[in-house]
């Protein structure tokens, strides 16, 4: 049996290992769910596997303290996608500023999932990890995912280029939430 690392009302998030690959390439075969991520181009299975071991070298590096989990509903155990939780890409050694992201399937969009499950991932890295801030990015046309980070309390931080975004508009932008904000939600 795998290990949990959260349940919410109607999901549970478990730890991530390299038999799931098949499960990630499912999410990443629908261009919409990558409209955001790489323009719509889909995964493929050799891009699964090279995501796999990055995600494996996170998870180890870290001691499954932080790292992407596996989101399935309670009610019927189906595959939604995936949460992370992780130092920043660019400072993997800074352990104050944490990153959270998602990926859904389509049909959990729009129902609250991505909030539900994203404060109590807030509420573990401010009150058991004890972080000073914790951030997300998210592409600008993507207005969904900039509405969870408002609705989390996270303010709007920066606007920035992504350079490795694939497509023609590489507008990002950075929200970020402090402990001290969180606490006073």
């Amino acid at each position: 049996m795998k290990k949990k690392f959260l349940e919410t009302d109607r999901v549970y998030l478990i730890e991530i290992t390299k038999d799931d690959a098949p499960l990630l390439l499912e999410l990443d075969s629908d261009p919409e769910v990558m409209k955001f991520l790489t323009d719509g181009k889909t995964s493929t299975a050799e891009d699964i596997k090279v995501t796999m071991e990055r995600i494996l070298k996170v998870i180890e590096k870290y001691q499954h303290k932080y790292g992407f989990w596996l989101a399935y509903t309670k009610e019927n155990h189906e595959f939604m996608g995936w949460f992370l939780f992780r130092p920043d890409k660019k400072q993997p050694d800074d352990l104050r500023n944490i990153e959270l992201g998602y990926r859904l399937k389509k049909k959990f969009w729009g129902l609250g999932y991505a909030t539900e499950v994203s404060k109590e991932i807030l509420a573990i890295g401010f009150r058991s990890y004890r972080v000073d801030s914790i951030f997300a990015i998210t592409m600008k046309a993507n207005q969904a995912s900039q509405n969870v980070m408002q609705k989390l309390g996270m303010k709007w931080e920066t606007d920035y280029t992504e350079e490795h975004f694939p497509g023609v508009d590489k507008s990002a932008v950075r929200y970020k939430i402090k402990r001290s904000e969180w606490e006073n939600i």
